[in-house]
């Protein structure tokens, strides 16, 4: 059975612009595939949690990313949260958060200062990646979190984590951006123009992974977290480039890069993308079910509270009577 999974985010943009961002847009074959879809509300806000629920992955409290990861990035089994380096700038009564390139001699030197910090105190700092940080801690934090991709760009200010343990991480969040502040590394990247590392975000706190269960045969993505979740299940990966083309099976595509330009604060990069993925990604996909090569679309589009599914099917796209609309009419639903 050829069935495609599309997940989404950041196709609805919020009320506040969706109107004079898109809508002017052009975008038949996508207006064609949601409007004649099958489609309701779901309470899957964000990838993450989407990609956790495709995997069977029972979630209590925070989303298990840690554990997905760290098994991708090679780390000892243990637990972890993602204690991931960022930039915070003040802006007005703002502190909005952004990430900043870094090359793996600066991630190894700034995880040993905050291991000769914490020393002692049953945290362990590792650095697989430059922008992949981990905690490891001998017992798991009671608190929930707030997924990195859902702060980038965003004021931090009540995102950051809640529940009995909270208040302590709030400390550790304060004590770590002033470590990070006086670091000699950060008066190097000014001088070179390069924002500073003054904090890190901690999220997606998880033991040891268990057994990943999934119906798809294979994963499409243009983000290494797909990567991850294909590797945690022993799936084949695929990147997502250039155009859309079939293949066997049921295949869990996940395409992020909408995502990327609003968490950069670019909506005419939102717009372009937009009707990039017009011609090299639904048009293909509306090809594939016109011609009965897929049975089944799938589309979860996630924006928050205004989160859809639409799924869709080759005798769906008869229902000529169902008008298009533009696609800002959706962020007002």
């Amino acid at each position: 059975m050829k069935n495609v999974h599309l997940l989404l985010p950041d196709l609805f943009l919020p009320v506040a612009f969706a109107s004079e961002v898109s809508a002017d847009l052009e975008l038949p074959v996508l207006g064609k595939l949601l409007v004649r879809a099958q489609s309701e509300k779901i309470s899957v806000h964000g990838v993450e949690q989407a990609l956790c629920a495709a995997f069977g992955m029972e979630v209590q409290g925070d989303l298990p990313i840690a554990a997905v990861s760290a098994k991708f990035d090679d780390l000892p089994i243990g637990n972890y949260l993602r204690a991931d380096p960022v930039h915070l700038r003040l802006q007005r009564d703002q502190m909005l958060l952004s990430q900043a390139e870094l090359t793996a001699e600066e991630a190894s030197q700034f995880c040993a200062s905050l291991n000769e910090y914490f020393a002692g105190q049953g945290m362990t700092f590792h650095v697989p990646h430059p922008l992949r940080w981990y905690v490891e801690l001998a017992q798991l934090p009671e608190m929930q979190t707030r997924a990195l991709s859902e702060v980038i760009g965003s004021n931090v200010r009540g995102a950051l984590p809640q529940g009995t343990d909270a208040p302590r991480w709030h400390q550790l969040f304060n004590e770590i951006q002033m470590l990070l502040f006086a670091h000699p590394l950060n008066e190097a990247r000014e001088s070179r123009g390069e924002s500073p590392i003054n904090s890190l975000w901690f999220w997606g706190g998880s033991a040891a992974l268990g057994q990943v269960r999934t119906e798809y045969d294979v994963v499409v993505s243009d983000d290494v977290l797909g990567e991850m979740f294909a590797a945690a299940a022993g799936l084949s990966h695929q990147q997502l480039e250039g155009r859309w083309q079939v293949q066997a099976g049921r295949q869990l595509l996940v395409c992020t890069s909408l995502s990327r330009c609003l968490q950069a604060g670019d909506l005419h990069a939102w717009r372009m993308e937009v009707q990039r993925l017009e011609r090299d990604l639904f048009q293909p996909l509306l090809q594939a079910l016109r011609g009965g090569q897929l049975e089944r679309l799938q589309i979860d589009a996630m924006a928050g509270e205004n989160s859809k599914t639409f799924q869709v099917t080759r005798a769906d796209l008869w229902r000529f009577w169902r008008s298009s609309k533009p696609l800002a009419k959706y962020s007002l639903v």
